[in-house]
């Protein structure tokens, strides 16, 4: 069963695993994630590399690459523990993956590992991680409207993410936040975005660090009544973000969403309750008025 269950969610998840392989930026990933087995492995490369087993075999793995390929799978299952999106996943099998791959070709040939890091940082510099395009209710904000729109009706709630496009786990929780913002928008419960990477002042305004050492993106606030109330992560006494994890469910829970969700749909009902009355209310003043008149 505890094999059965990842397959299934293997299978589940395979057409949009497909498609999301399919775009440049993972499909390079991909490969410089298998560059080592595929070398090792193909007859026409592999034929004249040097080899610790036994049989002389140069196009199969020696004792020591097992090792470290066995430890490589230890640490993207232990990672992938708290990981919540197949982005999440997919970005910490590349990464070690990379990691894994330096390693094996330095052993195997000091040029063949340079050749690795210079191909690694030639992606780097060249290929970023697609953004998120998929449907969402969010309004994005600048240094100049985010002040605005959350002090302009003050019985609305914002919820606000503060990002930056460079960070990995910002990319990974935009999914979540764009299908929070299609299942809870309503008149007064908004959802809202802004790119401190971009509007630094916006950073230190809403004292959001964008340090890498920090960890502090995303983060999340909420606002009621224009005002912070609560924000996820909480940041400790040395400006370091006390882990949380950036789930669906946590975020609902955390910020009580179904219960702001129900009371924010009740906030336009009451305005059209109060738009019907008045004319009553004039109505009933018209006669009395006459009446003074007639008198």
């Amino acid at each position: 069963m505890a094999v059965l269950a990842p397959l299934l969610a293997l299978l589940y998840s395979a057409p949009r695993l497909t498609r999301w392989l399919a775009r440049p930026y993972y499909l390079f990933s991909a490969l410089l994630s298998l560059a080592f087995p595929l070398v090792r492995k193909a007859p026409p490369l592999c034929l004249g590399l040097p080899t610790q087993r036994e049989d002389g075999n140069s196009c199969d793995f020696d004792w020591r690459e097992v090792e470290i390929l066995m430890f490589l799978s230890a640490i993207v299952m232990m990672k992938n523990r708290r990981s919540i999106t197949i982005e999440q996943h997919m970005g910490n099998i590349f990464m070690f993956s990379k990691v894994a791959n330096a390693i094996l070709f330095f052993r195997l040939d000091i040029r063949m590992g340079l050749l690795y890091l210079t191909l690694c940082l030639v992606f780097l510099m060249t290929c970023t991680p697609p953004l998120y395009m998929g449907p969402e209710y969010i309004k994005y904000f600048n240094d100049k409207t985010i002040d605005e729109e959350i002090d302009k009706d003050r019985r609305v709630t914002w919820l606000v993410e503060f990002f930056a496009n460079w960070s990995s786990e910002c990319q990974s929780f935009a999914p979540v936040f764009a299908d929070l913002s299609l299942k809870y928008n309503s008149a007064g419960l908004k959802f809202g975005k802004v790119d401190i990477g971009r509007y630094s002042d916006v950073s230190t305004r809403y004292r959001v660090s964008t340090s890498p050492l920090a960890k502090q993106l995303p983060s999340l606030i909420l606002f009621q009544g224009g005002k912070e109330v609560l924000r996820r992560p909480q940041v400790d006494k040395k400006g370091r973000a006390v882990s949380w994890s950036f789930s669906e469910e946590n975020v609902i829970r955390e910020f009580n969403l179904n219960e702001m969700y129900q009371k924010s749909k009740k906030l336009p009902k009451q305005r059209e309750i109060v738009e019907e009355e008045e004319p009553v209310a004039q109505a009933d003043e018209n006669p009395s008025d006459e009446s003074k008149k007639d008198k």
